[in-house]
């Protein structure tokens, strides 16, 4: 065996699903399947056992669950985690809690038609490889509180928008930044998460009901307004079109090399545009870089760029892109975005 593979532990309840995945793994000479478990239980002993490098986990299994699993693995050995579940193809709400408390990253498993799992390799080999790369830590959920940020003053902002990129590690980043922000917040804001279009309904859902601010899908002639916060769909380019004084919301055709739908640099470049100086961009935890020839646009268009440190990044790619590209004016931790987007704008 050579050390550099990356030992991988699958957490399945079914046997042919766990032979089925060590087959699909087996065909890449730098992954090694090390071991298996059939619960959350199990789970959490193989860690400390076996010391995975990542933990491939399913999230419904019987009497120890992947929610279990997680927060004992974050609690005991902290291990990247990425969910290979069905359950988010009829409920996220298990994914997002599980995101929550530490796992990484999620990919959906075909409901019923096991066959299809064949279809799914390429992207499994390439989301273990980047799971691989996080720096997880013990996660204290009751700690992590998001308490709304104090606005110090009155004077009405210098700037017109905020447009918010992020990948891997985003959704929990987002929720931070998202709300901290208070119900008389009066910047638009635009967010691109990127994440498979069907999950966007359902995370738009689940934000708006943690924050006192409105948060909506976009759709095409929309127009960024204060106190509202528009996701990008996961299905397009979401590009901003027209003027400062009648700005809207379109989609576009052009595919982005860095990612595609839906595309940071898209939003960030088109906007950068027309708001010029009178825009922030805000690039999070995520692996690639994305975002940014978008953040060297709104720098150069003498707008406010800010970046998510290292340390609190999940993954710290997308930020550390832009921080080497020199496009970033602020590094700060996830936990002090929102009070300077409310105090320092």
């Amino acid at each position: 065996m050579s050390n550099s593979k990356l030992k991988i532990l699958v957490v399945e309840d079914s046997a042919f699903m766990r032979l089925l995945i060590t087959d699909l793994l087996s065909d890449d000479t730098q992954l090694e399947v090390i071991g298996t478990a059939v619960n959350g239980l199990e789970a959490i002993e193989k860690v400390k056992d076996l010391k995975p490098d990542i933990v491939l986990l399913d999230l419904n299994m019987a009497d120890y669950d992947g929610l279990y699993a997680i927060k004992g693995i974050m609690n005991d050995r902290p291990t990247p985690i990425l969910i290979l579940s069905s359950v988010g193809n009829t409920n996220l709400q298990p994914v997002f809690d599980a995101l929550k408390h530490g796992a990484v990253d999620y990919i959906n498993k075909p409901d019923r038609n096991k066959s299809k799992m064949r279809e799914l390799q390429v992207e499994l080999i390439q989301k273990i490889k980047s799971t691989s790369r996080a720096k997880p830590k013990k996660v204290n959920i009751s700690k992590a509180k998001v308490e709304v940020v104090t606005k110090k003053r009155r004077k009405k902002s210098d700037y017109d928008l905020i447009a918010i990129g992020a990948s891997t590690g985003g959704p929990t980043a987002i929720e931070r930044v998202i709300c901290s922000l208070p119900a008389d917040f009066d910047i638009p804001i635009i967010v691109c998460q990127h994440m498979p279009a069907i999950f966007i309904p359902q995370f738009v859902q689940r934000l708006g009901a943690l924050t006192s601010l409105e948060v909506v899908a976009a759709t095409k002639g929309m127009e960024p307004t204060p106190g509202v916060v528009i996701f990008c769909p996961g299905h397009a380019n979401l590009i901003l079109t027209g003027n400062t004084k009648g700005p809207s919301i379109d989609f576009t055709d052009k595919v982005y090399r860095e990612y595609n739908k839906p595309s940071i640099n898209a939003m960030m470049q088109s906007a950068a545009v027309i708001y010029g100086k009178k825009m922030v961009g805000v690039l999070l935890t995520g692996m690639g870089k994305d975002g940014v020839n978008g953040m060297k646009d709104i720098h150069n268009s003498g707008g406010r760029t800010i970046a998510q440190n290292k340390e609190s990044s999940v993954i710290y790619g997308m930020p550390k892109a832009a921080f080497e590209a020199g496009a970033v004016d602020e590094v700060l931790d996830i936990r002090e975005i929102g009070n300077y987007l409310v105090n320092n704008l």
